[in-house]
């Protein structure tokens, strides 16, 4: 092969003395292990690869290949057949290396493609007496002829699964089916299908007229076979330098275009007709500038101002979704004030009158025991004395227990009906709180057969608020996660730490409960919402506790997986940076 520029002679020469001979060496033991690369094509894809009128290989592939196996130094061997069957031999190992293949991200999970050294213009083809199909989304639910496993065919199964396909095993046999008057439309690239139109005489056929893709086409190479495909890549860059490329390019690709028309032709038409056009083309380009640089003024406006507004509306929507939910809590406390008061009236009768009762019942308990050895069983009212005898006990017991029940969630709603009053100026430590609340609730999980494990920081920043008030909230969750757990032997973990990045005092309450559904996660600060309502919780210890974390300028956050536990974070401002050493925990 002939180059013409001296430079890439020299080039050429430096390559064949020095790493030419040892590429191909590679290419023959180290690289794809034989001495000869075996290139595929399609047998019947003219201009670019076919087999011509003598069964020889023929058409800018093949000569463009033949071109960068001359100048890189190494031998090729082309093997042109049905394009699916070449497809699976460069799967299996038969073909080293096809010599052109469109481009889609898809194929690229299976082959490695080269720089591209042609562009595909995907086009569709219909019949001159059927011009129903005019784009690409007139095709859906069409009858469409393509080959098979093709570029085009691959599209159709993304762009319309459920297409009615017509597949061929060449695109001159896709354009022979549409020529014959079979399917509504062929995708074929403009290029192939123009020159079989003319090659096969098909007179009843033409192209839409602008193409509906455009794809890169270039070398493909099995994925990870990159030595093979730096050769090629390395030739086709020499080639492009040399010139030699366009020469192949200008011979094979160039033969659909229209045959030159003489200068004197073109000075005279320009003349004629182009100056009148300049000068209208002229002023419109510069009206439409000016008109386009309005409207994109206009329209930023426009989008800003749309923006501004939606910002607006959302920002009013949540401020009004904050008055509406403050406006039910605050009728929310007031009510549960009155309420509670005018149930802890009668509950307090109650309390003070059960241990009478209880007291009448001991004393009279000889005397009716008496009579009842010297008369026999009685009735009392309408029941035995010795049905009573053995349950009345249990029932004012009972009784006793439910009043303070009522009485525990009277207090309960006061401290959520109640505008806390509480100071909250005092310097706390938080490990001294956590302290304070194990103590409290020891015995409490200590009869349930659990342990608690506590992992105090040495040093946290002081927190500003009131010590009482964070150990409610403490042992509240103490409590929370001591019911929550199931069986004996589990563990609750509280530990505490300083989050400098946020200067944020955190203690974080894990239990290994039954844990919480995700949908109720969201609502577990929700005033009277509980997942415990069988086990006697009102669901109010969490929405006091939250307003308590609220009033310290904190947050309490939640997070549980069903069947693995919870675990509960309390967030509070640090007051100070710098630390002051404190107890390491129990």
């Amino acid at each position: 092969m002939r180059l013409r520029l001296p430079l890439v002679a020299l080039l050429f020469l430096l390559l064949t003395l020095s790493g030419g001979a040892a590429g191909a060496d590679s290419l023959g033991r180290g690289g794809v292990g034989k001495a000869v690369v075996v290139v595929g094509g399609d047998f019947n894809y003219p201009p670019y690869e076919f087999v011509d009128h003598d069964g020889k290989p023929a058409g800018f592939n093949v000569e463009l290949t033949r071109a960068i196996a001359e100048v890189m130094g190494f031998k090729v061997e082309i093997s042109l057949g049905p394009w699916d069957g070449m497809r699976r031999a460069l799967e299996q190992g038969d073909v080293d290396i096809l010599q052109g293949m469109a481009f889609s991200q898809e194929r690229t999970n299976e082959v490695d493609f080269s720089t591209p050294h042609a562009l595909l213009f995907q086009s569709i083809w219909i019949r001159r007496d059927d011009r129903r199909i005019r784009s690409i989304e007139e095709v859906r639910g069409k009858e469409v002829i393509v080959m098979k496993n093709s570029i085009m065919h691959d599209f159709m199964k993304g762009f319309d699964p459920k297409a009615r396909l017509i597949l061929t095993d060449t695109l001159a046999e896709a354009l022979r089916l549409l020529n014959q008057g079979r399917g509504d439309c062929a995708l074929v690239s403009r290029l192939t299908g123009m020159y079989l139109e003319k090659e096969m005489g098909l007179k009843r056929i033409v192209p839409v007229a602008e193409p509906i893709m455009t794809q890169a086409y270039g070398y493909a190479v099995k994925k990870g076979n990159a030595e093979v495909l730096a050769r090629f890549n390395e030739g086709l860059a020499i080639l492009k330098r040399s010139g030699q490329f366009q020469e192949i390019h200008n011979k094979w690709l160039g033969v659909m275009e229209s045959q030159p028309v003489s200068w004197a032709r073109v000075v005279r038409y320009v003349t004629l007709v182009s100056l009148p056009l300049l000068l209208i083309l002229g002023g419109t380009v510069v009206w439409s500038r000016t008109l386009q640089k309005r409207v994109a003024q206009r329209t930023e406006e426009l989008a800003r101002e749309v923006a501004e507004k939606q910002a607006a509306l959302e920002k009013l929507r949540l401020h009004q979704d904050q008055l509406v939910q403050a406006d039910k809590l605050a009728s929310l406390g007031t009510l549960v004030a009155g309420v509670a008061h005018e149930i802890n009236n009668p509950n307090g009768l109650i309390l003070l009158n059960l241990p009478r009762f209880e007291e009448v019942l001991r004393g009279s308990q000889p005397i009716l025991d008496q009579y009842r050895e010297e008369h026999g069983d009685f009735k009392l009212g309408r029941h035995s004395y010795d049905r009573l005898r053995e349950e009345l006990p249990h029932m004012l017991s009972e009784t006793q227990d439910a009043a303070k029940r009522i009485k525990r969630i009277v207090a309960e709603l006061k401290d959520f009906a109640r505008r806390d009053s509480a100071d909250l100026t005092e310097l706390l430590d938080l490990n001294q709180c956590a302290q304070a609340a194990l103590r409290l609730v020891e015995n409490t999980v200590a009869k349930s057969s659990h342990q608690i494990v506590a992992h105090l920081a040495d040093t946290l920043p002081r927190v500003k608020g009131n010590s009482q008030r964070i150990e409610q909230v403490i042992v509240n969750l103490l409590l929370n996660a001591s019911q929550s757990l199931q069986g004996s032997g589990k563990s609750i973990q509280i530990s505490t730490r300083h989050d400098r990045f946020r200067d944020l005092v955190l203690l974080t309450v894990r239990d290994e409960g039954r844990g919480v559904e995700p949908e109720h996660l969201a609502r577990l600060t929700d005033p009277f919402f509980t997942t415990k309502r069988e086990e006697g919780g009102c669901g109010l210890g969490l929405s006091i506790s939250a307003g308590i974390v609220k009033q310290h300028g904190g947050t309490l956050n939640f997070d549980s997986q069903p069947g693995f536990g919870t675990t509960v974070t309390m967030e509070l401002p640090a007051l100070q940076s710098k630390p002051t050493p404190e107890h390491r925990g129990l």
